[in-house]
């Protein structure tokens, strides 16, 4: 298969291209600072130019996402519209607009995470945005048919434990690698609508 990967040089974003790239699938990686082609897929407008720049994609799969981690008291208007654009309207638009440049019977592999139904504190942004994207999918699911659209929602990363383990106290990492199995089986299978949970 032909994939579209954004976020691909990330720790989850590499781990997904490895996963990818071994069984034999043709990737195109995407990102704002890295990949085979750069840009902000934040920008509806950028997104469209992209989906006219890649033809032939079978499947789109996004591994990132930017979040801002501020304790309630202190979230701004701006930082709730910011993770909102980032994480989840970014998602719903590389759906929105590449449903028409996909192959029929294609698929999209978005990202959630723990926080959706595990919050922490200065996390409030993070669980909306990623709530967002989780009931997205299961309402484009209904609509996109042949098409298909699905969610990762990973736990804290074994890889990223001593960036943000503080933040996450007591809970149990789990490797990129298997996070990254979840998108083959979300890209390779044939469920839709569905959100798989690693490690959580």
């Amino acid at each position: 298969m032909k994939i579209l990967l954004v976020g691909a040089s990330g720790t989850l974003g590499s781990a997904v291209a490895e996963a990818l790239d071994a069984r034999g699938h043709e990737l195109v990686t995407v990102g704002r600072t890295g990949g085979d082609i750069r840009l902000d897929v934040a920008d509806p407008e950028a997104v469209g130019r992209l989906y006219e720049r890649v033809t032939g994609l079978d499947a789109v799969a996004v591994a990132g996402g930017d979040a801002v981690f501020k304790p309630l008291s202190e979230l701004t208007a701006d930082d709730f519209a910011a993770t909102l654009r980032t994480k989840a309207l970014s998602q719903l638009e590389l759906v929105r607009q590449g449903a028409r440049h996909l192959a029929p019977n294609g698929s999209f592999t978005l990202v959630s995470g723990v926080l959706t139904e595990e919050p922490v504190v200065a996390g409030a942004a993070a669980s909306a945005a990623n709530g967002a994207v989780e009931a997205f999918v299961r309402a484009a699911a209904i609509e996109l048919a042949p098409q298909r659209v699905n969610a990762v929602s990973p736990t804290l990363l074994t890889e990223s434990v001593e960036a943000y383990g503080a933040v996450f106290p007591g809970v149990e990492p789990v490797p990129a690698a298997s996070v990254a199995a979840a998108y083959v089986r979300s890209v390779e299978g044939r469920h839709t609508g569905r959100v798989y949970r690693v490690g959580h």
